[in-house]
């Protein structure tokens, strides 16, 4: 089945360096996307769950899509602007003004505060699709909404809405894929970045918004690259950076309760590549810096090919 839109690859996401005032430092935010930019990954995307688009008023979303937008047209580096709000009216606002941006794709969320059944999911996105103004939609479906769409009922969800080009979700076992290429192979899927390779594999997910790119956006992006050509070394990296992930980053969830972008800040801040830091968005919590120190040795011992080599610290000190 012809796929509806060629996005694909390694997407990195736009994190917010927050000030110790809880105000977003958007100087550091441009730098953050400059060095994106020179990273040269697939894309770039703003205003995931990551990008902490449940905690911003509407002033500082139009000036984020602005930055982002500003910088990435002249570099030619596609961008995907996320217009996710659980309120619908807000959220359909939001889509309305990052249209105006003429990004590669605007992502969605379903109304969050009630679960939508799938006549009103296919409604909600019908609306979206005629405010997008023919910019294609990415539907953001994660494990912590209200309803997790099953492959069967996101198909029955977007299969009638043309302008959705791609679904970014959690994925399963085998069972799980050979669901979603029945029922989906005709979108884009975004799986988690730790789990790509396999995506590859099973010939389902050509792409994601990357928490492997929140390690080490360049990284990422030659592990994206190496499965083009030899897919069993990249299952092996995989093996590994799952393991690290299992062992060392989802226990910080389930048994601390930091939320995925404390987590995804982590991450950053271990691969230190960026001025991004680890502070959230009061009233959420951050995770300890001392984790941060500990959690990079046991990366750099385990994950050598998905660490950059040099520093951010390093480089800002050399300039």
């Amino acid at each position: 089945m012809t796929r509806r839109h060629p996005i694909a690859g390694n997407w990195a996401s736009l994190l917010l360096p927050i000030r110790d005032d809880d105000s977003i430092d958007f100087a550091a935010l441009a730098d953050e996307i400059d060095i994106l930019i020179e990273a040269r990954v697939d894309g770039i995307y703003s205003n995931g769950t990551a990008g902490e688009f449940h905690n911003q008023t509407e002033a500082e979303y139009d000036q984020i899509q602005s930055l982002l937008a500003d910088r990435c047209r002249p570099a030619d580096m596609p961008f995907v602007i996320g217009a996710c709000q659980p309120d619908p009216i807000i959220m359909l606002e939001r889509l309305r003004r990052a249209a105006l941006h003429r990004p590669t794709a605007i992502q969605v969320i379903l109304p969050d505060w009630w679960p939508l059944t799938n006549a009103e999911a296919i409604d909600f996105l019908k609306r979206a699709s005629d405010l997008a103004d023919g910019i294609p939609l990415i539907l953001y479906n994660p494990p912590h909404a209200k309803r997790v769409l099953s492959p069967v009922d996101l198909a029955a969800a977007c299969i009638p809405c043309p302008s959705v080009i791609g679904i970014k979700l959690a994925d399963g076992d085998g069972d799980w894929y050979a669901e979603a290429r029945h029922h989906l192979a005709e979108f884009a899927l975004f799986v988690p970045g730790h789990h790509l390779a396999t995506g590859m594999r099973e010939g389902v997910a050509v792409s994601a918004f990357s928490n492997v790119a929140c390690l080490s956006p360049s990284c990422a992006q030659a592990w994206t690259d190496l499965m083009k050509t030899d897919l069993e070394t990249a299952l092996a990296i995989e093996a590994r950076l799952c393991t690290f992930m299992n062992d060392h980053i989802v226990p910080l969830r389930i048994n601390e309760g930091y939320s995925n972008a404390a987590l995804d800040k982590l991450l950053c801040a271990i691969g230190n590549w960026g001025p991004v830091g680890t502070r959230l968005r009061w009233p959420y919590r951050s995770v300890d810096s001392y984790q941060v120190e500990r959690l990079a040795a046991v990366a750099k011992n385990c994950l050598p090919e998905l660490l950059q080599t040099t520093a951010y610290r390093e480089r800002t000190r050399q300039k």
